[in-house]
């Protein structure tokens, strides 16, 4: 998160991070709902999430960050995930509150995971961006969010936010728009964390993506983007949002 834009990237699946220097579950988050559900392994390096027909379970950060860069490995939920949904997002406090989100949508055995992107200033969203993860996400950028307030556009630069993480059944929209219900005979379904790490340093206020970052949120976006909502017609027939124009 910088003060010019900020780029969407996660790494997902164990193992693509192994210079990464692992932060202690136990230090940096609280577990927050799900009644035992959501458990911290290995003296604090692994944190599990479980989702059965009766709850799932959630956490968040201890701290709250204003900008910097933030790492965290996901293992999704295996095989058959349809109707579940891994949450992994930030967000501020209050009524006008500034939020930055990925959100998997779970799949059918052998499919790709959906990933959901949604940025919220101010209290204003709406800004969804649907990608298929037909990749191992390692450091590639997936979205770019430009601070355009010199246009009227309100960018989240102002509000610390704290991480937040949950794994719950959404089974009414979360497949194939709601077709595809959860199976809980695959119940309990798990999603896993570690190598968590926060660079809060104050020179990522002045980070701008290089261009071969671009060149790889490019490529990114032309074959793995299944929605944009900068393209989407019917959703805004009177034209569309100020920062479409710029993206």
């Amino acid at each position: 998160m910088g003060s010019d834009s900020f780029g969407m990237m996660m790494c997902i699946f164990v193992g693509c991070l192994a210079a990464v220097s692992a932060g202690n579950f136990n230090e940096e988050f609280d577990i927050t709902w799900g009644d035992g559900r959501g458990k911290i392994f290995n003296n604090g390096q692994l944190l599990t999430l479980t989702l059965d027909r009766y709850s799932g379970s959630g956490f968040q950060s201890k701290k709250q960050y204003l900008f910097g860069k933030i790492d965290m490995q996901l293992k999704l939920v295996p095989r058959n995930s349809a109707g579940t949904v891994t949450a992994y997002y930030l967000r501020s406090q209050g009524p006008t509150w500034d939020e930055i989100d990925f959100e998997f949508l779970g799949n059918l055995s052998g499919l790709p995971y959906t990933v959901h992107t949604n940025v919220y200033s101010q209290g204003k969203g709406d800004r969804e961006q649907q990608f298929h993860l037909c990749f191992s996400v390692d450091g590639i950028p997936i979205r770019e969010f430009k601070n355009l307030e010199a246009i009227g556009v309100p960018f989240p630069k102002n509000q610390p936010m704290r991480i937040y993480s949950s794994l719950w059944n959404a089974d009414d929209w979360a497949t194939r728009g709601g077709l595809i219900k959860t199976d809980w005979s695959q119940a309990p379904f798990t999603a896993s964390y570690r190598n968590f790490k926060a660079d809060g340093s104050r020179s990522w206020l002045l980070q701008q993506m290089d261009s071969t970052n671009q060149r790889r949120l490019y490529w990114v976006q032309k074959n793995h983007m299944i929605y944009n909502y900068c393209t989407d017609t019917k959703r805004f027939p009177q034209g569309f949002p100020k920062e479409c124009a710029v993206h």
